[in-house]
């Protein structure tokens, strides 16, 4: 079985398959969250991933990025929508608000980040580390769709599974960054050594720690995380529905060349 694209993402957006199988795909890399789904979205083949596992039982420190990413390229996914609950370190980005990234600032640690860890010294560029074609496409979508996004925002990466305390998010904030979220790295990097257009939306639940000097604004609670994503979940299905269905054959982006100029060892 192949699959033209791949979307990861929260155990909700299963329904939006239709023709459903499930396939187990091994990699050098051990198991992936979960079976993946293989079906039709707007008349093309995709393969749906949870991130968490079905159940939502795998942590933001112990998804098996490398085995996910693997899969999903095994199956010939060249394309990948990838969906976020991210937490807000700005005013204007607001809870129900749709982000789609440009950009990320790394915090997290400990995590298996390349494939080129053998044998191999390869260094890509990470300038660009999201598909500006997709992004381009996602933004077109959401206008048509009147869902509220910003079309650009750098989500910076912590480990997790716990929150920022106050301190850390007012200094996550001076670095310029939009929003926070515990998942986007090392996938979006990984996506890139497959040479695979990537696509981060990001669903944003909250506003982190607060916002210094509004008491009117309080702290995240997983309560209120897994709320507001119940709550626009719809919205976000529409959006990737919306995508998928505008997405060429044809890639204009540079992220099939990724790899050009970046492997170093000979050979």
């Amino acid at each position: 079985m192949n699959a033209e694209i791949g979307i990861i993402g929260g155990s909700g957006f299963y329904s939006l398959l239709e023709d459903v199988e499930k396939v187990n795909v091994k990699t050098i890399y051990g198991k992936t969250s979960d079976a993946i789904s293989i079906g039709r979205l707007a008349g093309k083949k995709v393969a749906f991933l949870p991130r968490h596992g079905n159940n939502h039982t795998i942590p933001p420190h112990k998804v098996p990025y490398r085995a996910n990413i693997e899969a999903l390229s095994k199956l010939g996914v060249s394309r990948i929508i990838a969906t976020n609950a991210v937490g807000s370190l700005k005013p204007e980005y607001r809870p129900g608000d749709i982000v789609l990234f440009d950009q990320f600032v790394n915090m997290a640690g400990g995590r298996d980040d390349t494939f080129f860890d053998r044998d191999l010294v390869v260094h890509v560029s990470s300038a660009e580390p999201y598909c500006s074609q997709l992004r381009s496409i996602a933004a077109d979508a959401a206008g048509k769709l009147r869902i509220k996004n910003h079309r650009s925002g750098t989500v910076l990466v912590i480990n997790g599974p716990r929150f920022s305390s106050k301190a850390e998010s007012k200094i996550f904030s001076s670095y310029g960054c939009d929003v926070i979220n515990m998942t986007q790295y090392p996938e979006c990097m990984l996506a890139r050594e497959k040479q695979i257009c990537y696509l981060g939306i990001g669903l944003i639940t909250d506003y982190d720690a607060g916002l210094e000097g509004r008491s009117d604004i309080k702290a995240v609670s997983a309560a209120d995380v897994m709320r507001i994503f119940a709550e626009n979940i719809d919205k976000a299905k529409s959006l990737i529905a919306g995508t998928v269905k505008s997405i060429p054959s044809a890639r204009s982006c540079s992220c099939h060349s990724a790899l050009d100029g970046a492997v170093q060892t000979k050979r």
